[in-house]
């Protein structure tokens, strides 16, 4: 492709209120253009790059069995009224009326339409497993759009849909996308980790994200320092964690503590590590049609509550929201004070959490529900009825679940410690939630009708341009992997005007070309520095500089990657092409 007939606005200026460089350079190196708050135009070089990370989550997608498809971007909002998400799902969803009267939906999200499907098509365990994507738009109504295609309310993404006749089969599925994403972000270049994570509102369990490292991410993911392991903060566990000091002796018995309302200033009262205090957190969870209750966690006074695990923890709440003084008074408590004992005759709450770890402990020092007192010599164990959970949040330090257990085979003593991700993919284990709903069912081997189990994977397509940029990028301007890179080379004609110039850069594109290589030859009138610097911008892995060498019998080669050059001779021009097609091929 000739740069001169080419689409490619670039601009030297930064757009205004531009905060990543994924956004800055994709808009610069006219790839993009924004027309509407969170809505993108894909320009020339843009659609190139999309069309080749399209291409390579198309191969590895079919190379497992799954099928394409494509569903309606515009949704009966029936569907979704029938999974009971048309309410749920927040003001994310945007919803409309035809000429008609009839309500729609722009789906973010396509499990009700392939349930629906599937529901139509699918009778009998014979016709499972099956496995449906596709790779089209989706419309989410963000609140506040940001970061360019990192954010947007209009975006691309893979979403694929698999149907199974029991547990076993949909984990053997939920292996094979584990293992198939995992080449996609591979092949594309990418440094990115696999991690367990919250399922949030696609709902179902066995929950995995892809994590593309960068120190622009908007999440904080848990990783292993010595093995594979890496969680979400809402999904990370750690080794059970041990005291740093001997537990504070004591017999059961009730201690007045004047003024003494926080685990620090409980520590300093009996000289103890917060280890051995139990602190309560209150909030309100909000359920269906407006219903609120007050819940109460408790957890080690070391540690703090991760409010995802903790949303978690009830059955069918929506949300949790702080708690003023006054509410928590109200429910016959004192702030600073509140404790396990006698809790639910005084609250009459069904609420009422206590972090997993804290199970069997003892010796511990927790709030008597009364000002100025609290209970030493706690011992769990005496109570009856408790419900432990996964509440805590792992602090970095923590030992890896997978290689920090001195019990297991596999112990490295790994840490655990957090670092930056961009959520670039997601798989789930959905089990019967939409299908259930949905009636939609299959025959099993006895002829007995049963819900289809499910499993949902996506990829953000669109997204994954920004992912890439913002990991591979420098202070002149992207720097595009070997497989997602608009062109391999760029061609840039130092002085067009100079006839042995153009002729010997007009050559060897037509070769390159004839020999499989995607060129960009930079034919414009402009002068040579702001060539250069579009090619910095634009990043693509290599350049051919064609200038005053040339009568030496010279051309350079750069590599955007690092910007390292290198002169080639040009006497035997097919060797020359030969070695550049290696160059270009193995890189």
């Amino acid at each position: 492709m000739r740069f001169s007939k080419f689409f490619i606005p670039t601009f030297k200026e930064a757009p205004k209120d531009v905060v990543l460089k994924s956004h800055e350079y994709l808009i610069r190196g006219g790839f993009i253009q924004q027309i509407g708050s969170g809505i993108y135009n894909f320009l020339p070089l843009g659609k190139r790059a999309l069309d080749k990370v399209r291409q390579i989550v198309k191969e590895e997608m079919d190379n497992a069995g799954a099928n394409e498809v494509a569903l309606g971007f515009v949704t009966p909002a029936t569907l979704w009224q029938k999974s009971g998400r048309y309410e749920r799902y927040g003001k994310e969803l945007l919803r409309f009326k035809d000429r008609k009267d009839n309500d729609f939906v722009l789906g973010p999200t396509h499990e009700e339409v392939v349930t629906e499907l599937v529901k139509a098509n699918i009778r009998s365990y014979k016709q499972l497993p099956l496995h449906l994507y596709q790779i089209n738009l989706k419309f989410r109504d963000e609140m506040r759009p940001r970061f360019g295609l990192m954010r947007a309310r209009e975006f691309i993404m893979k979403d694929g849909y698999s149907f199974h006749a029991n547990e076993e089969d949909l984990k053997r599925e939920f292996d094979l996308m584990e293992s198939t994403y995992s080449r996609i972000f591979t092949r594309l270049g990418l440094d990115f980790r696999a991690v367990f994570a919250d399922s949030g509102a696609i709902g179902g369990s066995g929950s995995k994200e892809f994590m593309v490292l960068a120190k622009s991410g908007e999440d904080t993911i848990c990783v292993c320092d010595s093995c594979s392991y890496g969680a979400n903060l809402e999904a990370a566990t750690r080794v059970k964690k041990l005291p740093n000091s001997q537990a504070p002796q004591a017999e059961f018995a009730k201690f007045h503590t004047p003024n003494v309302k926080t685990i620090e200033d409980l520590c300093e009262f009996f000289k103890i590590e917060a280890f051995w205090t139990l602190k309560a957190v209150v909030k309100k969870a909000l359920f269906d049609e407006g219903k609120t209750a007050l819940v109460y966690f408790f957890l080690r006074g070391s540690d703090s509550l991760n409010e995802t695990k903790a949303l978690n923890a009830i059955a069918g709440a929506n949300e949790l929201l702080d708690v003023s003084e006054e509410e928590i008074e109200s429910a016959g408590l004192k702030v600073g004070f509140i404790g396990p004992f006698a809790l639910r005759n005084i609250t009459s709450s069904p609420y009422i959490y206590f972090d997993k770890e804290l199970e069997n402990a003892k010796n511990l020092i927790c709030g008597a529900n009364e000002v100025d007192y609290h209970f030493v010599g706690v011992d769990l164990e005496s109570f009856e009825g408790l419900e432990f959970k996964d509440l805590v949040e792992v602090q970095e330090g923590d030992l890896c679940p997978i290689c920090g257990d001195l019990t297991k085979e596999n112990f490295k003593g790994g840490k655990l410690y957090f670092t930056k991700g961009i959520e670039a993919g997601h798989i789930f284990q959905l089990g019967t939630k939409y299908s259930s709903a949905m009636e939609a069912t299959f025959l099993d081997e006895n002829g007995k009708a049963k819900p289809l189990i499910m499993g949902c994977y996506g990829i953000g397509i669109s997204r994954l341009l920004s992912a890439i940029i913002e990991q591979h990028h420098d202070e002149r301007g992207m720097i595009w992997t070997p497989t997602t890179a608009p062109f391999c080379v760029e061609i840039i004609v130092s002085n067009i005007k100079e006839e042995s110039q153009m002729r010997f850069a007009e050559k060897l594109y037509e070769s390159l070309k004839t020999a499989g290589i995607e060129c960009l030859l930079d034919d414009r009138t402009e002068r040579y520095g702001a060539k250069i610097a579009d090619f910095e911008l634009v990043g693509l892995p290599f350049g051919i500089v064609v200038g005053k060498g040339l009568e030496k019998g010279e051309i350079e080669l750069i590599r955007r990657k690092d910007l390292s050059k290198e002169i080639l001779q040009v006497q035997d021009f097919n060797a020359l092409v030969e070695s550049l097609r290696e160059v270009f091929l193995c890189h």
